[in-house]
């Protein structure tokens, strides 16, 4: 019988869990289903930047850490527009260490990967602002371009 680990497993194991994205909130940094994430053990407490991979009921998410309060992190995928609060260190399963894009290793403390981190957290209001727009013009043209129904 062939029995799947868990990430914790791996992790507590090897001291590593190596894996596909599934899902497109990372993107643009992360491809779903084509880009491999190195997740290691956390080191205390996260800082700004760091990406943990955590645990949200049943489900795994891999977001961004925009905000480092006192009991807790305000987290966020680079492609979302809602930052959700609360999340705290029981529930971390590990944090990324680097990934995998194509055939190029991208280390977190990589300097081009750390000036990314920085500019996409610094730009999300105008991201935020973009998305919101986009969504309305998207909702303006479905209004005066209905499809047809087949």
């Amino acid at each position: 019988m062939n029995e799947r680990k868990t990430i914790e497993e791996s992790l507590e194991e090897s001291g590593i869990y190596v894996g596909l994205t599934k899902g497109v909130s990372m993107r643009p940094m992360l491809r779903e289903g084509r880009d491999t994430i190195l997740i290691t053990p956390t080191a205390g407490r996260l800082k700004k930047y760091d990406v943990p991979l955590y645990r949200r009921g049943e489900d795994y998410v891999l977001h961004r850490v925009v905000e480092v309060r006192e009991d807790d992190y305000v987290i966020c995928g680079d492609n979302c527009l809602e930052r959700e609060y609360g999340v705290r260190d029981d529930q971390i399963v590990g944090v990324l260490s680097g990934f995998r894009r194509g055939g190029k290793y991208v280390a977190i403390d990589d300097a081009r990967y750390l000036l990314y981190a920085k500019l996409w957290v610094g730009l999300y209001p105008i991201r935020r602002c973009f998305m919101r727009l986009r969504g309305r013009v998207y909702q303006c043209l479905r209004r005066l371009f209905p499809r047809k129904k087949k």
